[in-house]
């Protein structure tokens, strides 16, 4: 269920991360302010030296180390994630730099309820190296999309995009660290218009307070 904003219970967030943890940083902060009205109830990282882990103990956030290497295949390790996450009945699970492609029956379990971000202008440059074919296709704007997760590998609606301007002398590296900046922004926002009650998903589109959102999502603009 998609929490209402008369809701007295907050939208329980269950956050899923691979590394360094910064945009799992961004809803800690956002919960902490008051901007994004929801409880972080879990942290689950697929590798042990995820630094996100010391991120979400720093917080006192409880959290799981669940390392797919553990695991015969992906099946075998998703169907244990899913268990797990299951166990804090969560209102959303969050997908913050977590570096698995996901297998379908997970995907299917969370429907309507699982958010993903991706460092392109989806639908440009799905999959990995964003900020560098950017950079070679001659673009002028690089971005991020924040998108429903769908069974299509960064192919679900999207919910809202920010877009960064490429600079003659980026590289992939400089151009990515502003593009973060805008991750940190736009993620937890998606977040709070579903803790608000105004975001869910309608068979393959987004709709925002009532509203189809374009196909592209909202366009954040600061």
């Amino acid at each position: 269920m998609t929490p209402s904003a008369s809701s007295s219970t907050p939208c329980k967030l269950v956050i899923l991360i691979s590394g360094g943890g910064s945009n799992l940083q961004s809803f800690i902060d956002a919960v902490s302010n008051g901007s994004l009205p929801a409880e972080i109830v879990a942290v689950f990282s697929n590798r042990p030296s995820a630094f996100g882990l010391q991120r979400a103990a720093n917080a006192g956030i409880a959290s799981e180390l669940i390392d797919h290497t553990d695991f015969a295949n992906r099946e075998a390790f998703d169907a244990e994630l899913m268990q797990r996450i299951d166990t804090y009945s969560p209102d959303l699970v969050i997908l913050a730099g977590f570096m698995r492609i996901l297998t379908p029956g997970f995907v299917q379990n969370f429907h309507g309820r699982l958010l993903n971000i991706h460092p392109s202008l989806l639908p440009k440059y799905p999959g990995l190296h964003t900020h560098q074919r950017a950079i070679d296709a001659g673009d002028q704007y690089a971005g991020a999309t924040v998108h429903f997760v769908t069974e299509e590998l960064d192919g679900g609606p999207a919910i809202i995009q920010a877009a960064v301007p490429i600079a003659a002398d980026d590289t992939a590296e400089t151009l990515a660290q502003r593009v973060l900046t805008k991750e940190h922004i736009i993620y937890p926002l998606a977040a709070q218009w579903f803790a608000e009650g105004k975001l869910t998903l309608e068979a393959n589109y987004a709709l925002l307070e009532n509203t189809q959102l374009p196909a592209g999502g909202y366009q954040y603009n600061d």
